[in-house]
């Protein structure tokens, strides 16, 4: 039994495979398609009920003066009589005839591409004429050639074109072609338009995202789109007073709290060496910490400009403070790999995934290569405890400190992770986790191949 059911989903979904993605292509498609099958529409109804029938007319009327020169020669066919008749036949009707003695018709037949002519004057002759007959309507440009079997010779006539076919069909063809085309280029302008300025609101609010300002950005397009654009615009501005108040809160907390632990440190410096100094000093380290982990989370990064940096460089820097740590660190890269990020801000989060992988791990592995989707790919693995694979997004989340886990940092707030990925996201790309060939974590960090401020095109 046929499942219709399962035959129209599937024809369903080969229909939404074709349709454009992309929504300049989707409003051609709208616009377009319904012209396109409009223009086919009248196309086939002016064939079918216009030009068919002047043409089956056309080849009625041929039809019968051919029939009216083979009667005529039936009645009386002597060579004088004949050559009368090709003389009336030429001047009164435009027709060639010839008598052509002891020939038969030829056994093949050429048929016309278009094939409305061909039915019309197979069905004219059949009609009017009872001997057999072949006829040609593509061998000469300008003339049909019709052949009829007599008693010992074939009368071939040779007939104007416009005598068996209404020559003004691709005219109109034509015309509906440039119609249109015309009308597909004047939709592909407007719809242009429009689409451009929705790209340019989905470019600003991309580069706002990655925390790159585009201030030629201005409410372009439709209504509509400009209401899009000027909400965009109070949202952005809303969402950057949000963060200014919040940076500015924490600048002052900092302020505040770094006066009386520098007192603190000048307190302990002076007095005498102890095991309660010590530790009382350790604590004051850890606080400088925490508030610089506060501060450059809540800060980020977004403002610093972007730079074409050798990647095996940065990387190394990086690993010096890894190495400094006890860990075991090597480094595999092209020296000549480059990508354009905001370098500050790369290196915090890579010092932060490499420093990590450090405090857990003895041996850490640091690769850099092209990524295949394009940009570049950075994968820190080490070899310690790891993370279970149902906590791996639990590790991003500001201030998460995983029981049992890897940031469960004595120096930190649980910010190290949420910080690098917060970058690579301020760069276009990510950061996931996964497990590690030497049986630790896999910290991989993709990065797209451009980055770069949205710039509102000049506009006359």
């Amino acid at each position: 039994m046929i499942d219709f059911r399962r035959i129209g989903r599937w024809i369903a979904v080969w229909v939404r495979r074709q349709v454009p993605k992309t929504l300049f292509g989707r409003s051609l498609l709208i616009i377009v398609l319904p012209v396109a099958i409009m223009q086919i529409a009248v196309t086939y109804v002016f064939f079918d009920a216009h030009w068919q029938t002047v043409t089956s007319r056309l080849s009625e009327g041929l039809a019968g003066d051919i029939a009216w020169a083979v009667e005529s020669y039936t009645e009386d066919p002597t060579p004088e009589s004949f050559a009368k008749l090709a003389r009336r036949a030429e001047e009164s009707k435009g027709l060639s005839i010839a008598l052509q003695p002891g020939k038969t018709l030829p056994v093949n037949r050429r048929y016309s591409l278009f094939a409305p002519i061909d039915r019309s004057m197979q069905q004219a002759l059949s009609d009017r004429l009872d001997q057999p007959f072949w006829f040609d309507t593509t061998r000469y440009p300008a003339y049909v050639d019709v052949r009829v079997q007599m008693p010992g010779a074939v009368i071939r006539v040779l007939a104007p074109r416009d005598r068996a076919v209404a020559t003004n069909g691709h005219i109109f063809v034509l015309w509906m072609t440039v119609a249109t085309v015309l009308l597909t280029a004047i939709a592909l302008l407007f719809i242009r338009n429009q689409v451009r300025a929705i790209e340019r609101l989905a470019n600003a609010a991309e580069a706002f995202g990655r925390g790159v300002d585009a201030p030629a950005f201005k409410p372009h397009g439709a209504r509509e789109v400009r209401r899009a654009a000027v909400a965009f615009l109070d949202m952005r501005a809303r969402i950057q007073r949000h963060i200014d108040q919040r940076t500015t809160l924490l600048a002052s907390v900092s302020h505040d709290l770094r006066t009386p632990l520098t007192r603190l440190k000048l307190a302990l410096a002076l007095s005498e060496p102890s095991k309660g100094n010590e530790a009382m000093k350790r604590d004051v380290v850890e606080m400088e910490h925490m508030i610089d982990e506060y501060l450059a989370f809540a800060r980020g990064e977004g403002g610093e400009a972007i730079e074409k940096v050798r990647l095996r460089e940065l990387i190394e820097q990086v690993s010096e403070g890894a190495v400094r740590a006890g860990a075991r660190v090597s480094v595999t890269a092209d020296p000549k790999l480059e990508a354009p990020v905001r370098p500050n801000a790369l290196k915090r989060a890579l010092s932060n995934l490499v420093m990590n992988a450090a405090a857990y791990g003895e041996t850490v592995q640091v690769s850099a290569q092209p990524w295949p989707q394009g940009g570049v790919e950075i994968v820190v693995d080490d070899d310690g405890p790891g993370i279970p694979a149902e906590r791996y997004e639990d590790a991003f989340k500001a201030f998460s400190r995983l029981d049992e886990a890897r940031n469960q940092n004595t120096k930190g707030v649980g910010l190290g992770l949420a910080i690098a990925r917060d970058v690579a996201r301020g760069h276009g790309g990510d950061i996931t986790l996964g497990r590690s060939p030497l049986g630790g974590l896999r910290a991989t960090l993709r990065l797209p191949g451009a980055l770069r401020p949205v710039v509102e095109p000049r506009r006359s």
